[in-house]
């Protein structure tokens, strides 16, 4: 059975301090020296675009938006939301996806909100009978090279949504954002969701997990 890492940053975690150590990590993959790899995380806040992102989907008051290698479009990271970067060797980047938002759709249920795809939509949206549109609660991103991922996933936990009305959220015009607080009417923090999200990881992936710190990546 495949290991999985799984290293905590905590909070407040600067996103070009996470870039490196993604690509630190990157690297250690490629090589074979670590094994796959979770990092988990909250940003402090910060706009950043991936290499679809149009101009009039950025921010139009100046607010500063940090240009990324990713796929997609424009999102924002900031405190509430949990970040996940799986550092991990894979075969097939779509499967790969669906795998990401199959695991967003059980982390999600883990708490009592239904979730699901949309066809033709990015990220992981949940919808109702009662005429509401669809709200996105998770976003992806990824990066596959030389047969290892960077980036990965985000869940809006309680994080402050009005974050979301600077720009075009992952390029869908007039699409709504929410989170796990807002849909259960009670505050769920990204540290409540962190293990759920490493556990659904793992069973994703078959995986054994084993803990890993930041200075192991040095």
């Amino acid at each position: 059975m495949s290991e999985l890492a799984l290293v905590r940053l905590g909070v407040d975690v600067p996103y070009e301090q996470a870039w490196a150590l993604q690509r630190k990590a990157h690297a250690k993959r490629v090589s074979g020296s670590i094994p796959d790899i979770l990092l988990t995380l909250e940003h402090a806040p910060v706009y950043t675009a991936g290499k679809r992102t149009q101009p009039d989907e950025r921010p139009q008051d100046g607010t500063p938006v940090i240009d990324v290698d990713r796929g997609g479009k424009i999102t924002w990271h900031g405190p509430g939301q949990l970040v996940g970067y799986p550092i991990i060797a894979i075969g097939d980047a779509t499967a790969y996806v669906r795998l990401l938002e199959g695991v967003l759709v059980q982390i999600c249920a883990d708490f009592g909100v239904v979730a699901s795809r949309i066809e033709g939509r990015p990220g992981v949206w949940v919808r109702n009978l009662l005429g509401r549109p669809a709200r996105m609660i998770g976003a992806i991103g990824v990066r596959v090279t030389q047969g290892v991922t960077t980036h990965g996933f985000s869940l809006n936990c309680a994080n402050d949504l009005r974050w979301y009305d600077r720009i075009v959220p992952c390029g869908i015009r007039g699409a709504a954002v929410t989170s796990l607080s807002v849909e259960t009417g009670r505050r769920i923090t990204a540290e409540e969701v962190t293990p759920f999200a490493e556990k659904r990881l793992v069973e994703a992936l078959e995986a054994q997990p084993r803990d890993m710190y930041e200075e192991d990546l040095a």
